[in-house]
């Protein structure tokens, strides 16, 4: 059985979906922060199955070991955590103390039952570096000024300390784009809040009428002058999980990074994107309040492709078509 944090957000509903799929036992866990029960609901629905789920957050160690206990768990796939760049500027202490607090607490669990196979998500923001050929190789620029990135960096600390302290540990941490898509046929993707964090979901709300325009940077040293990032679709991710297990399985005491990338874009280019898909226009303006942001974040995923056999498949006019489907399934109440 495997145990999925953060289970009911957007990157853990689909992995739990694609573990589904492939004839897993999962139990989800979270605290619902950043998910609802509506993700639960789908997921029920799609696959005819009754889903464990506990409502906990994974902070509160003695809770977590219960589940441990309850469940007879093979591996842990680590979903949770706040992942806003620009939202960790705002609120700093609750970044340090979520995230951090969040894998102390898991692999303590994890420890004390002997669950030694882990798969953590991380981002390609890690390594606080502006690149468009980000490798696993790059050193991590540990005094990037932003909590979300620093307090991911300490994460890979931790697990990199823990890893070193028990010859049972496999681990494999996924750093990974920008994550963009729903699953087939628009009925589970990213529930969009009222106000969004991701440049998408914030354009796709202009497309549906529900916002008048999108604010953008144009400050990078880009060809248009807005940041350029690395777009990756859900399921491609979840392609990834899947590969990244059953490679772990055939391991004994590893710990391996794997950037999963996907296809490079400006934000301006991708908002043409938006409005071709959507058949909108989508205003912008440009922001008022400046934000430091690095200028490019991507990599070529070699390493993925190389020892995992992964590599993305889906394009971002694919990304769009399918956020764009469930966004409005939603808006119908479908």
């Amino acid at each position: 059985m495997i145990l999925v944090t953060g289970g009911l957000g957007f990157i853990g509903s689909h992995i739990v979906l694609s573990l589904l799929a492939q004839g897993q036992e999962v139990v989800i866990v979270d605290n619902l922060a950043n998910a609802n029960l509506q993700s639960l609901e789908r997921l029920e629905f799609i696959t005819g199955m009754y889903l464990p789920f506990v409502k906990i957050d994974i902070r509160n160690t003695p809770a977590l070991n219960k589940v441990f206990e309850q469940y007879s768990i093979d591996a842990v796939i680590h979903c949770a955590g706040f992942k806003s760049v620009e939202e960790s500027n705002l609120k700093p202490l609750e970044y340090y103390n979520d995230n951090i607090s969040c894998i102390m607490s898991l692999l303590r669990a994890m420890q004390r039952t002997g669950v030694r196979s882990f798969v953590h998500i991380s981002s390609l923001m890690v390594y606080g570096q502006s690149s468009l050929e980000l490798n696993e190789q790059t050193e991590i620029y540990s005094a990037y000024p932003n909590p979300y990135i620093k307090s991911q960096q300490m994460i890979e600390a931790i697990i990199h300390d823990t890893f070193k302290t028990d010859e049972e540990w496999k681990i494999a941490v996924l750093r990974v784009g920008n994550v963009v898509g729903a699953f087939e046929h628009g009925v589970l993707g990213e529930f969009v809040a009222p106000l969004p964090k991701n440049i998408v979901p914030i354009a796709i709300q202009v497309a549906a009428q529900q916002r008048d325009v999108v604010e953008l940077q144009r400050k990078a040293q880009t060809e248009d002058q807005t940041v350029e990032r690395s777009f990756v679709h859900i399921l491609d991710v979840c392609d990834a999980v899947k590969l990244t297990l059953q490679w772990l399985q055939q391991q004994h005491h590893i710990l391996e990074h794997f950037d999963i990338s996907g296809h490079v874009s400006s934000i301006e280019k991708l908002i043409a994107t938006v409005e071709r898909v959507t058949s909108t226009q989508i205003v912008t303006i440009d922001s008022e309040y400046p934000v430091v942001e690095l200028d490019q974040v991507a990599s070529n995923s070699q390493k993925a492709q190389q020892i995992l056999k992964w590599q993305a498949q889906r394009s971002i006019q694919q990304m769009i078509e399918d956020e764009w489907r469930f966004y409005q399934n939603t808006l119908n109440h479908r």
